[in-house]
């Protein structure tokens, strides 16, 4: 929360306030702007304030907070990359966790690590680590409502993950039940994604560790195409379409 209010005084003092309705500039008093539109405007000018990495980081997420859209993780992750970056990790990381923890929306976050994070080879591997993969046995161990809930998120939005990368923290998540809905996601995810990873017959064992309702949507359709060796949905066309005529 205080760091929404930090973004609301910083867009205020750029001449951008809420209003009923959305958003206005003192540019154009008359014309209504959406978060998304204040988004794509302001946001990446937060990283040219003069004061330091950590502290430009922290009012990006500020923003996030309050404007909810994902544009703002495009421009976390353009200044990550960009001239001055990388951005202070632990800063960085830290804001994705907390948002993945918190009771309310993170679409705008977990499409963010979807996408822009685990669909690049290049970061999904330290990007996982960071949000999941080195936490996952205080997970399994401390059992909050908070760590469950950014592993419940994390592991549904984690297809595009390489299976070397994600596999173990898979194998420990298996372990608490809470979790077993997600890993059945970042299962489903893993095969039906166009980035997605997963080597079939590990996959199908784990998928046989999980305690669902045997009329889970698609779980037949899953363990049917990962029993005949299919890695990817795009790698196999046809293969799922084959799974639903056997399982119908």
């Amino acid at each position: 929360m205080q760091a929404e209010q930090t973004a609301r005084r910083w867009l205020a003092d750029q001449g951008v306030s809420q209003v009923r309705g959305g958003w206005v500039s003192d540019v154009e008093p008359d014309v209504l702007l959406t978060a998304n539109q204040v988004a794509h405007s302001w946001a990446g000018d937060v990283f040219a304030e003069d004061v330091d990495a950590a502290d430009q980081v922290r009012l990006a997420f500020g923003l996030l907070d309050l404007l909810d859209e994902y544009w703002v993780t495009c421009e976390i992750r353009f200044a990550n990359e960009g001239a001055e970056g990388p951005l202070p990790a632990d800063v960085l990381w830290d804001g994705y966790r907390q948002r993945l923890e918190a009771d309310r929306d993170a679409e705008a976050v977990t499409y963010s690590l979807w996408v822009d994070w685990f669909e690049d080879h290049v970061t999904s591997a330290s990007a996982f680590a960071e949000v999941l993969g080195t936490d996952i046995d205080r997970v399994v161990a401390e059992r909050s409502e908070a760590l469950l809930r950014r592993a419940r998120r994390v592991l549904e939005c984690s297809g595009p993950v390489r299976w070397a990368v994600k596999e173990p923290t898979y194998r420990t998540a298996v372990r608490l039940p809470a979790l077993h809905p997600a890993l059945f996601r970042g299962l489903l995810t893993s095969f039906h994604d166009v980035y997605g990873d997963l080597e079939p017959a590990d996959a199908l064992a784990l998928l046989d560790r999980l305690d669902l309702p045997t009329d889970t949507l698609h779980l037949a359709e899953l363990r049917h195409v990962l029993a005949a060796g299919h890695r990817n949905h795009y790698r196999s066309p046809g293969a799922w379409d084959d799974a639903v005529r056997s399982c119908s």
